[in-house]
């Protein structure tokens, strides 16, 4: 009887087990719609001429620059050096991009009529037409597809500590 005892006694003298456990229920929506963009250079004018058994009478040249236009160009005008003989002639001209009179302005998220020069990217962008999310109180998501250039993102997560 005094070992049930004793064994009795040691056992209220153990400590309780102690745990903490949380656990977190999110739920989430993201909804995105590409923004417009336009990368655009303009581009110089260039005039070159080469030859050879060619005399120029009247040089070429770039014509002058004037706010809102492009350049322009006169071209050579030439004859042979030594009549009958063999010659080559070459003259390249590369018009450049007139400066802009009005920047691009952007109409309901879109590009109304984008200023492009000589090297230019565009991205026209996203609609969101009928892009939509919704979460309820019991954390069940509904996501509606929008027009070109969206996304709609849904995530549950389910998140358990257990800690002694």
């Amino acid at each position: 009887m005094k070992k049930l005892a004793l064994l009795f006694g040691i056992s209220l003298m153990a400590a309780p087990a102690n745990a903490d456990i949380i656990h977190k229920l999110s739920s989430s929506i993201q909804l995105t719609v590409d923004s417009p963009a336009v990368t655009t250079s303009r581009i110089g004018s260039t005039y070159s001429v080469s030859g050879n058994n060619i005399t120029p009478s009247t040089a070429g040249n770039l014509g002058s620059l004037s706010a809102g236009d492009a350049v322009g160009y006169t071209p050579t005008a030439y004859g042979l050096t030594t009549a009958g003989s063999a010659y080559s002639f070459s003259e390249t001209f590369v018009e450049g991009d007139a400066t802009a009179a009005a920047q691009t302005s952007l109409s309901s998220g879109q590009f109304a009529a984008p200023k492009l020069h000589g090297s230019s990217t565009t991205f026209t962008g996203g609609t969101a037409g009928t892009l939509a999310g919704t979460i309820n109180s019991a954390g069940a998501m509904a996501l509606t597809a929008g027009g070109a250039g969206t996304n709609a993102t849904g995530q549950f997560v389910s998140e358990l500590t257990i800690s002694r």
